[in-house]
């Protein structure tokens, strides 16, 4: 990569791994965390760690943070509270005036901010979130566009699975849970790293992408599969006409970048 410095704003369950991984190419990485006991973690895989909690009064920190660096990683979804959009918005509006006109940004986005369609949607469509959380992920979307232009790549992620993240968990032993019919959305780790490499090395900016696996089975079959895998007790699906849904498109990610993804299948994850 031509880039040597990169800051990443949220060195959590993505984050670390993905600074890891720049490091191992020999790229110099600064990392924030919220978190005082991990400032030794990052430091334990050579991060120049930053303790950072963005909207807080207090800026002390957020220069040196983003200084030197080319590219600039936005990587943490808003919390779960009150007012999350506004919050949200005003956290990421506090760290702006720190990033400078040459510095390159991707954020983190998520796929929550498209409705659903019944069908398969693009990073062409015009989004209308219908959660608190995705209204939120698209309005500092639309905060970053106004602010970076084309300096800001978005990458919208599908349901983030891999590793210690066992989808088999997550609906084990649930009742009536609606839309087993619904095709789901899921990205493997190791390629929302991939992307997010891509789009650096492929100078890719001004953009939108979506990240997602190729294929979309069942919410049933899934979720079944992968509670039996883990020997936990499957859900119970509603029978059920009408279903709500969509499909993310990965078309863009594979054209633009020439991205190959290595976990094409959710199935063979599970």
């Amino acid at each position: 990569m031509s880039v040597k410095n990169i800051s990443i704003l949220g060195c959590g369950w993505l984050g670390l791994p993905l600074a890891i991984d720049f490091i191992s190419k020999g790229i110099n990485i600064k990392g924030s965390t919220t978190t005082a006991d991990k400032i030794s973690t990052l430091q334990e895989h050579d991060i120049t760690p930053f303790l950072l909690t963005l909207g807080e009064e207090s800026k002390e920190g957020y220069a040196d943070f983003l200084l030197d660096s080319g590219v600039v990683v936005i990587n943490f979804p808003p919390r779960r509270i009150p007012n999350i959009i506004k919050i949200y918005q005003e956290q990421i509006q506090s760290i702006l005036p720190y990033i400078s006109a040459t510095q390159k940004v991707i954020f983190i986005s998520s796929t929550s901010v498209y409705q659903n369609t019944n069908d398969e949607v693009t990073e062409a469509i015009d989004i209308h979130p219908e959660k608190e959380s995705g209204k939120a992920v698209a309005a500092v979307e639309q905060l970053l566009q106004e602010h970076l232009e084309d300096r800001l790549t978005i990458i919208r992620l599908s349901g983030l699975i891999g590793y210690d993240r066992l989808p088999g968990r997550f609906l084990a032993n649930k009742k009536d849970v609606q839309n087993g019919d619904a095709p789901i959305n899921v990205i493997h780790r190791d390629d929302c790293i991939g992307l997010i490499q891509a789009v650096i090395e492929k100078k890719a900016w001004g953009e939108i992408i979506n990240g997602s696996a190729d294929q979309h089975p069942k919410r049933k079959e899934f979720y079944t599969q992968a509670a039996q895998n883990i020997g936990l007790t499957p859900p119970s699906f509603k029978k059920e006409e009408k279903i709500a849904y969509k499909i993310i498109s990965n078309r863009k990610s594979k054209e633009l970048l020439g991205y190959t993804y290595v976990y094409p299948d959710p199935l063979k994850l599970i």
